[in-house]
């Protein structure tokens, strides 16, 4: 049922989901401290730096502001990256939560300080792929897209904190959207949004990276809904592929992903493929797409084997389905670079391509 936005509301007898916001951040706070047998995992990010501290004597303000074409370094600032000219109009997006004050002296090589529930945060993969857009901003391309109107956005102001980075392929290729995650408390396109668009965009494929309203599942579903439903309405100026689309997402952002793929919305065929990376999700339908899921046995919130009996149940019903199982990585690990969940992406990629070969 359309709502009026350009979203869709979901048949709550069908689609019911309960989120306490703050129950859940405590919950995954008490975890984030326990080990699991057998695992060696290390915690990558720091504790003490959330983003929201005063200066610090190791963090220092870069004085020189940025060119708009001059690229980003990871011993540049918070600062520089929202004051950067290639952003202006859209920076608070870039950031896990576009309505806080972060502490701007903070280096982006201590970007993991502000991704608490992410790990294996690589600073150097996070600046590389701001800098790919900041690539395609200095060749004229429109990197950012509001996907709910202006009208839209004042009748509802928290619409506003929604959004849409496009990561160009070769024209008329299809897209994939990625829902990053961040337990519905942020959003962490930082570490599993830009990079996987980046990679995908190197391979010809056309990436959109949601930034998607905070607090809960079901209204962070209505925001991915109503992203896809704008680039389809929207597929000829894009200039992508409404065919054979894909749907990806990781922890928060894979419920999300896997919302979309059961309960998507009249108007526009089922993606191709659903990507899920580490989440403990277990709705489904019979009708659900093929699917990807990647998780690790080291996950400190996601029990392993609530992922395997969601892998089993989707194949029991003859779904297809591609599972791959690290076993030294913990949660929120993105592209996996310097881990043993590195190359991921490349098999995820490989999955969608053959669901396309099928159709």
């Amino acid at each position: 049922m359309e709502d009026g936005r350009g979203g869709y509301v979901f048949l709550m007898g069908v689609f019911q989901i309960k989120l306490n916001s703050l129950f859940n951040l405590f919950a995954l706070s008490l975890i984030l401290v326990m080990g699991i047998p057998g695992c060696q995992v290390q915690p990558t990010t720091d504790p003490s730096k959330t983003g929201y501290e005063e200066e610090s004597n190791d963090t220092m303000q870069n004085d020189t502001d940025k060119k708009e074409n001059e690229h980003l370094t990871v011993d540049d600032s918070i600062g520089d990256l929202l004051a950067h000219p290639a952003f202006q109009g859209f920076q608070n997006h870039l950031m896990p939560r576009n309505d806080s004050n972060y502490d701007e002296a903070m280096l982006l090589r201590h970007v993991d300080g502000v991704l608490p529930y992410h790990s294996h945060v690589n600073p150097d993969t996070v600046v590389t792929s701001l800098n790919y857009m900041v690539d395609e901003m200095n060749a004229g391309e429109k990197i950012f897209y509001d996907f709910y109107s202006e009208d839209q956005k004042q009748e509802d102001q928290s619409l506003s904190n929604t959004g849409l980075f496009f990561f160009r392929g070769d024209p008329g290729a299809p897209f994939a959207i990625i829902s990053p995650g961040g337990g519905f408390s942020y959003v962490g396109s930082l570490h599993e949004g830009f990079p996987y668009a980046m990679e995908l965009s190197k391979r010809g494929y056309n990436a959109f990276v949601l930034t998607y309203r905070v607090g809960g599942e079901e209204i962070a579903t209505e925001d991915l809904i109503a992203a896809i439903s704008y680039i389809v309405e929207n597929a000829e100026e894009l200039e992508v592929s409404v065919k054979d689309y894909s749907v990806w997402g990781s922890s928060a952002g894979a419920r999300m992903a896997a919302n979309a793929g059961s309960f998507r919305a009249n108007g526009f065929s089922p993606p191709a493929a659903v990507v899920m990376a580490y989440t403990a999700h277990q709705n489904f339908t019979e009708s659900d797409p093929p699917t990807f899921v990647t998780a690790s046995k080291c996950d400190r919130i996601v029990n392993i084997e609530a992922v395997r009996n969601r892998v089993a149940n989707l194949r029991d019903v003859g779904i297809d389905v591609e599972y791959v199982e690290f076993d030294n990585v913990g949660h929120g690990f993105g592209l996996g670079t310097g881990t043993d969940a590195e190359g991921w992406i490349e098999k995820a990629i490989g999955f969608w391509e053959m669901q396309m070969e099928a159709s």
